[in-house]
């Protein structure tokens, strides 16, 4: 597979331009006016920052990218799916108001804001990939609904995939919470009875009649239960929760497959910030010091490219005096040096040096973009473009 190219520019402004402008200037380089928008429904996959977090992208970025689509002729909307850990955005009303908290309100994004799995997280489209792991992915309907399908992600580290790019974006968080549940674990929910005030409602919502209520608590039969989580979403106490017991590359590879699910078929985008690169997911309610300093924007057609410059990118910066990277790298005897490039607190045999994978020493990300490059959804080969 020939190599896909990837734009780039770096966050340093000028007194003629701006940085909603050169945003809007990358884009444009890039080649999004080649899309056809007129008159199509555009969803821009964002993440909208769990509530307590900062480090999430700021709406103005948003909001270039739903006014360009409206300048093309197109219909956009801004989107994500209901999260399947307890949090504020665990079903669609919490989800809107965390949402509109943190500035995604159409006032200020000019589009309005639509959690793609409905007021549950239930309603999902299935959508047949045929793949290693992922038979039928579970996308969020409004998601797949959509003509033209727009990423928007903040890269970032990820406590369990390494870190969070464009595939992470796209594949975990276009999956419905009974997705998410296929993505992170083998498929079987338990009950935690302490919590069970054993109302049923875990009963009711199965086709299969897994769950079972005795002496007012309720277990799930794993003989009979298929895995489609929709028993986590009606739970009033959240006494249900899913086993996360694969690997580290299992999870990697059903996030591609994932995002091969969203993306075939249609034409399609990405663009990914490479800012208050925290060492965990914006789902956190809290963010930590950056790891590295901000490196800049990037866009491209290619997903699973545009994933790997980032991570290049980012293992050619700095170590953040006070991160977690920082005290990773003085714990386990690397030495770097605070403002050199060149200078890194982890290689691998290759000299290679690897940020996320310091930052969290039990995880990696190759698995991930190399089963996507497999899979047909891009190629890992890039040229970069500086703008």
């Amino acid at each position: 597979m020939e190599g896909s190219t990837v734009y780039f520019t770096t966050f340093k402004t000028n007194y003629n331009e701006n940085l909603i402008q050169k945003l809007h200037r990358l884009m444009k380089q890039a080649g999004f006016e080649n899309i056809d928008f007129k008159d199509k429904y555009a969803a821009i996959k964002i993440h909208f920052g769990e509530y307590g977090n900062l480090a999430f992208l700021r709406p103005n970025y948003a909001k270039v990218v739903a006014d360009y689509v409206k300048e093309l002729g197109g219909k956009p909307f801004l989107t994500d799916c209901n999260t399947l850990y307890v949090g504020s955005r665990k079903n669609a009303l919490d989800h809107l108001d965390t949402a509109y908290v943190n500035g995604f309100s159409p006032l200020q994004t000019g589009c309005h804001v639509i959690i793609a799995d409905g007021l549950k997280g239930t309603d999902e489209t299935l959508v047949p990939i045929d793949g290693e792991y992922v038979k039928e992915a579970k996308i969020g309907h409004a998601i797949m609904d959509a003509d033209v399908f727009i990423s928007l992600t903040h890269f970032k580290g990820h406590e369990m995939a390494g870190f969070g790019g464009a595939i992470k974006n796209i594949g975990m968080g276009c999956g419905s919470r009974a997705g998410k549940m296929e993505q992170h674990c083998e498929g079987k929910p338990s009950v935690d009875q302490s919590a069970c005030i054993g109302c049923g409602a875990c009963y009711r919502i199965c086709a299969h009649q897994a769950p079972e209520i005795t002496d007012r608590k309720a277990f799930i039969n794993h003989d009979k239960c298929v895995g489609c989580g929709r028993c986590l979403a009606v739970c009033p106490k959240d006494a249900i929760s899913a086993d996360f017991s694969n690997s580290i590359a299992m999870l990697n590879y059903k996030m591609a497959e994932y995002s091969l699910a969203v993306c075939k078929d249609r034409p399609c985008f990405h663009v990914s910030l490479i800012c208050d690169v925290s060492p965990n997911c914006d789902c956190h309610a809290e963010n930590d010091i950056p790891i590295i300093p901000n490196v800049g924007m990037l866009a491209s057609f290619d997903p699973v490219a545009l994933d790997q410059a980032c991570a290049d990118l980012c293992n050619q910066m700095p170590v953040m005096s006070g991160s977690v990277l920082d005290d990773n790298c003085k714990e386990h005897g690397h030495d770097h040096a605070e403002g050199h490039g060149h200078e890194h607190c982890h290689t691998d045999g290759a000299g290679t040096t690897d940020h996320f994978h310091m930052t969290h020493p039990d995880t990696e990300w190759e698995s991930c973009l190399a089963h996507a490059e497999k899979i047909g959804l891009g190629t890992r080969q890039y040229e970069l473009k500086k703008i």
